[in-house]
């Protein structure tokens, strides 16, 4: 969900809206008897318009809140298999639940609006919480906390979280500010880490946005690799979408929206060349571009639901052509993988780091 969901407390209360809801169907086109991955399940708003179709869904979430509040869902619709798992193994469990192939992907990239609504996820910086954001809150699976990252690791690795991930030109001051303050108590709660923001970065008047969005932005997508999530997740909608079928994906944030751009310029567009130039030897596409850039929410949607004001929607068509080799390259992501904490410890797991 969008990193500007918190900076108005109305919209933080407001109910669940599921963003571009017309557009993703518009895109998606699922038909009765097709089957169709809802990679991000949330609270159910694609699924339940994918299933009045007659189409069946084959829902995933990392979240298992996400999971237990589905249940109610499963038990309505006949059509729905919802599955506890990440995204980014979206193919394996398609398989594992017997799918070789499916008709339409769609993922809806980002925290949702009931996450920020519970306090004890640690997502928000509204009201007070531990400091946790894990979207899986199971430490084996999930790894350390956002309190085990601001508590352990080193200055500069935080001025590159958030100077990257958050995109705050602030990464410096408060970065320095978290390592002072850490040797005087380390941050445990949610309000402990905004009020060290404040006294460093002050919310001006005119500001729209907390000046913590930023960092609690970035800690988020740090803490649940939410780039190599999304990243490996199109390269398994590549391998298990049929010919003809549709992968539709919505983001919020500027980094993740790259991702998805570059991924479909790599499958979806002809090699470059000239007529001054030796021919360049055309290059196998996986995908057909369905609209040509991105699809933006309407001003009527961002007025009834503010979350999507900063929305992005790009789909493509998948081609009757072998899926590519998976290469994290082509994607131009921040490496983050061979960060340590300030012991000289590898910050991740190895089974928790996610890449192809």
């Amino acid at each position: 969900m969008t990193e500007n969901a918190e900076n108005n407390n109305s919209e933080h209360k407001a109910p669940h809206i599921p963003v571009m809801l017309s557009s993703v169907m518009r895109y998606l086109k699922p038909q009765k008897g097709e089957t169709i991955i809802d990679g991000t399940f949330g609270a159910g708003g694609y699924s339940k318009a994918i299933m009045d179709t007659g189409a069946n869904v084959l829902a995933i979430d990392r979240d298992p809140t996400a999971i237990a509040n589905g249940q109610a869902l499963v038990k309505t619709y006949e059509q729905l298999n919802l599955v506890e798992g990440k995204f980014s193994n979206l193919d394996d469990i398609a398989k594992d639940q017997g799918h070789d192939f499916v008709d339409g992907v769609v993922l809806d990239v980002g925290v949702s609006s009931m996450q920020l609504d519970q306090a004890e996820r640690g997502f928000s910086f509204q009201v007070d919480g531990p400091l946790d954001m894990r979207m899986s809150m199971d430490s084996k699976l999930s790894g350390p906390s956002a309190a085990d990252l601001v508590n352990r690791a080193s200055q500069s690795d935080l001025i590159r979280i958030i100077g990257i991930l958050g995109e705050d030109k602030h990464a410096s001051k408060i970065a320095r500010a978290i390592c002072t303050r850490r040797e005087e108590q380390p941050f445990e709660r949610t309000l402990e880490l905004v009020d060290c923001i404040e006294k460093v970065n002050p919310r001006r008047a005119k500001d729209k946005r907390h000046p913590a969005t930023q960092t609690f932005q970035a800690l988020r997508i740090f803490i649940n690799r939410e780039l190599d999530e999304l990243a490996n997740a199109l390269f398994a909608a590549e391998e298990i979408l049929r010919p003809g079928g549709r992968l539709v994906v919505v983001s919020f944030h500027s980094l993740e929206d790259r991702i998805v751009k570059r991924f479909l310029a790599d499958r979806a567009q002809e090699a470059g060349g000239s007529r001054h130039l030796p021919a360049v030897e055309s290059k196998v596409l996986t995908f057909e571009m369905l609209k040509r850039g991105t699809v933006a929410p309407s001003h009527e949607e961002i007025e009834g639901n503010p979350r999507a004001r900063s929305a992005k929607l790009r789909a493509a068509k998948r081609e009757d052509v072998a899926p590519l080799l998976r290469d994290l390259k082509i994607l131009g992501m921040p490496n983050f993988s061979s960060f340590k904490t300030i012991d000289g410890k590898p910050f991740f797991a190895k089974n928790q780091i996610g890449e192809a």
